[in-house]
């Protein structure tokens, strides 16, 4: 089911093709680096294989009709853990702010500010949006 809706869509994002060939994959974003946060993830990923063997969402409308669920739950792990997994390979600090478009500066400098993550921002960042979000998602 993920291969055949989610990363599908994922191979048409920045993260998967893009100026520098850097392409992240599945678990660069959704498995932490770190051994205790990775365990814990795997922890966490056991209850998602009900899903697969009760089959909820293996077909493209089961998994659409689910979708902004799953997404809500993954885009809530990654707030809880400060996007850890994007921070493997971003950092706001580390960001040149004069090489950024204005709109992107005035973003990254406010999230310092409020102390916000990266899923607070970039939902939809490597996968299409699910249908059914609020404006402000």
């Amino acid at each position: 089911e993920m291969r055949l809706n989610v990363y599908a869509e994922s191979q048409k994002t920045i993260h998967y093709n893009n100026r520098t060939g850097v392409r992240a994959i599945c678990p660069d974003c959704h498995v932490p680096r770190e051994w205790g946060p990775k365990m814990i993830r795997k922890a966490q990923a056991t209850r998602e294989l009900y899903g697969k063997v009760m089959g909820t969402i293996d077909t493209r409308e089961k998994f659409e009709a689910r979708r902004l669920s799953l997404a809500e739950n993954e885009w809530q792990r990654m707030k809880a853990n400060d996007s850890l997994e994007c921070r493997n390979c971003h950092s706001l600090i580390s960001m040149d702010a004069d090489k950024q478009k204005p709109r992107a500066k005035r973003s990254h400098e406010l999230a310092v500010k409020n102390k916000d993550t990266c899923i607070d921002c970039h939902k939809g960042i490597a996968h299409q949006k699910p249908q059914g979000m609020k404006e402000e998602d």
